[in-house]
């Protein structure tokens, strides 16, 4: 099939103060959150001057692709567009069809399987060319890359320089800990046509960075961003927890490495480089946050060669074992059951 565009799919994040309610209003619409609680996660922006990194980060991302596919001789005009915040997917693909695009190569800014992370892109995908209407393009998602040498080799160096920053003298005390965005065990179980894909990704990501930065340390695979009330059961340890419990089993320093993300946006920042680097602290416990591939020169040919592999056919290294699929199995990844918080 010919393609004639691609497509950054993102998140989205405020760029502006005004912007925050009505973006997390956005985010969690049809689930029942409270004002108040809104109110409380807002301040994690307004921290940052009410502005998230993503659109930036999305800014900065398109135009080094856009860049690197005019040094490899492909022609694609580039867009982007958002599910929660301007530019919002919907526009993107009225634009796109007001030039005449038909049909598009989708990037999503996350690598792996699951609902939010992958299937709920495509409904993104087919409510914005409902909205659109006649004449909306076509899209087709690229494949999740949790195993790409363009993925895994950036996070791995990341590692290393973060390992750098701490006491080489405490090293046989010293633990790589991952983070990624947990979310509800009803949806890690669902995740993939067989369940469980989301953790099985992120691990074998997790083994792949490890191998690559540093064989010799321990490692573990650990959550952070938990949102949604209580009494919902959701992947643990959280980050917090995890780094007090190694603090009792004599662990002296950690470097944490976000493989959850492509981008150091808001819940980077603000979970890893304020709540952990805190609570480390607090611990006593030497802390170095790795930093994410953002506009790595790999990752970015990442991207040129996830669409070469679509449009020519050519299938590119990769590091893992496990299965990856051009379209989702209809049977992948069912939509969660929105309850309200508390």
């Amino acid at each position: 099939m010919a393609y004639d565009a691609f497509l950054l799919l993102s998140f989205g994040g405020p760029e502006h103060p005004d912007d925050v309610m009505p973006f997390l209003r956005n985010v969690t619409r049809g689930r029942g959150i409270p004002e108040e609680r809104l109110a409380e996660v807002a301040e994690h922006y307004y921290h940052f001057g009410g502005v998230s990194p993503i659109n930036q980060q999305c800014r900065d991302l398109l135009a080094a692709v856009t860049a690197d596919f005019r040094a490899h001789g492909i022609t694609l005009p580039t867009y982007w567009g958002n599910r929660n915040w301007q530019p919002m997917l919907a526009d993107t693909m009225a634009q796109m069809r007001d030039d005449g695009i038909t049909s598009a190569l989708g990037f999503a800014t996350s690598a792996y399987g699951g609902y939010s992370s992958c299937k709920q892109y495509w409904e993104d995908i087919a409510q914005a060319r409902a909205k659109v209407g006649p004449g909306a393009p076509a899209v087709a998602k690229l494949r999740q890359f949790h195993d790409h040498p363009g993925f895994v080799a950036p996070h791995a160096d990341a590692v290393t320089a973060a390992l750098a920053q701490l006491d080489p003298a405490r090293r046989a005390s010293t633990r790589l800990v991952f983070t990624a965005h947990s979310i509800p065990v009803s949806m890690a179980r669902t995740a993939g046509p067989d369940g469980g894909r989301y953790e099985a990704q992120l691990h074998e990501t997790a083994a792949l960075v490890h191998a690559a930065a540093a064989p010799d340390l321990p490692w573990d695979l650990v959550w952070q961003s938990r949102s949604g009330p209580p009494q919902v059961p959701w992947l643990e340890p959280d980050i917090n927890d995890h780094l007090t419990a190694l603090a009792e089993k004599d662990v002296t320093d950690v470097v944490v490495s976000p493989i959850g993300f492509v981008s150091d946006h808001l819940e980077v920042l603000w979970d890893l480089d304020n709540e952990a680097r805190d609570t480390a602290a607090g611990l006593g416990l030497g802390y170095a946050r790795a930093g994410t591939p953002g506009t790595d020169p790999r990752f970015v040919t990442m991207v040129r060669e996830l669409v070469e592999e679509r449009t020519n056919g050519v299938a590119r290294e990769r590091l893992g074992t496990l299965p990856v699929w051009d379209q989702c199995p209809a049977n992948c990844c069912p939509p969660p059951q929105r309850r309200g918080a508390s």
